[in-house]
């Protein structure tokens, strides 16, 4: 059974990357194998960095600025795929210059960046979204449809880990707080967007963790309420390579989705009165998917996704923003800069 629509039927679009790290190469390359779009342009400060780019992921123009990437006349449609410091940044100039764009996850360092993103797309005409290709995968759209259909009851726990081993450097960005550095924004945002698509937005937050000696989140420990008998338990580490598998628990069965949750990826369904059965349904990488949404909502004159909508990305910033104040991480510019301890 097809869950989800061919990222080849959706409409072409021409796109522009403002970046050129390891997302925004894969991006290129779902974009280019599994799409009918094309990726025009590649844009970075670095005139070698883009040059390179450009060869190696067959991309016709390179840029060695971000306004001219953004004020490419090819271009349509901008992915943003520079550390989340520059996200709100770079896509206000991209909205400025009339693009559309797609904004690599977390979307901005807090909600308040993402409101005047979003304002800014309002007042332009213009498309936005967050990255957040796991919400347009195959697995997901079939977890909602199962869950929909009562095969696991009412869900009353929702657990998810994500968790990647990276060695201390005062310079690598994940510890950098000039780069928004951190587990929760750049691993545990996918936790948090877990738990809030299949729970919803929930109404207590409860957070511990600990910090690296930079005063970034090293790791941390999440619990959350959603409503009566509904709880998740999140977790994210820069300090080990955890499972990244997720189990949802409901009243009549459970569910387990293999590693990696985010990824493409199958599930087991488990129900009270015995029966088990497996949705398993391989394809390639997958940001193909959240490429071919971007090009549709463009093509029927939409600003914002349905799945993936202004008011998701900034309630799941909201959580995440108490997350951070609760176990104290601050970035520069942000009240409470420079952090003391």
């Amino acid at each position: 059974m097809a869950y989800t629509e061919d990222p080849r039927t959706a409409p072409p679009v021409r796109w522009g990357i403002i970046g050129t790290g390891g997302i925004a190469g894969a991006f290129a390359d779902a974009v280019r194998k599994h799409t009918r779009s094309q990726v025009v342009a590649v844009g970075s400060r670095n005139r070698d960095r883009a040059g390179r780019f450009a060869t190696a992921r067959r991309v016709p123009t390179a840029h060695s600025s971000y306004r001219a990437l953004v004020e490419d006349p090819q271009v349509d449609v901008v992915y943003v795929a520079t550390p989340v410091s520059e996200h709100r940044d770079h896509a206000l100039l991209a909205l400025g210059a009339g693009k559309h764009v797609l904004v690599e996850k977390s979307f901005t360092r807090d909600v308040g960046e993402a409101r005047e993103v979003f304002a800014a797309a309002e007042r332009a005409g213009t498309f936005a979204m967050e990255a957040m290709w796991t919400r347009f995968l195959p697995h997901v759209a079939a977890l909602h449809q199962m869950i929909d259909a009562g095969e696991i009851g009412e869900i009353v726990n929702v657990r998810a880990d994500h968790g990647q081993h990276f060695p201390f450097d005062p310079a690598h960005r994940l510890y950098d707080p000039a780069l928004a550095g951190g587990a929760m924004l750049d691993l545990g945002v996918y936790t948090v967007a877990w738990a809030h698509d299949l729970l919803g937005v929930p109404s207590a937050v409860h957070a511990v963790g600990e910090l690296t000696e930079t005063g970034v989140d090293g790791q941390v420990a999440i619990a959350t309420e959603h409503g009566p008998r509904q709880h998740a338990t999140l977790f994210t580490t820069l300090w080990a390579q955890t499972p990244t598998t997720s189990s949802i628990s409901g009243t009549e069965g459970h569910v387990r989705v293999a590693g990696s949750f985010y990824q493409p990826t199958s599930f087991v369904v488990t129900r009270r009165d015995g029966r088990v059965w497996t949705f398993d349904q391989p394809v390639a990488r997958g940001l193909q998917y959240e490429a071919a949404e971007v090009a549709r909502c463009v093509a029927e004159g939409r600003t914002q996704s349905e799945r993936m909508t202004w008011k998701d990305t900034t309630d799941v910033l909201a959580t995440m923003d108490e997350v951070r104040r609760q176990v104290g991480v601050v970035y520069p510019g942000e009240q409470g800069w420079p952090r003391q301890g």
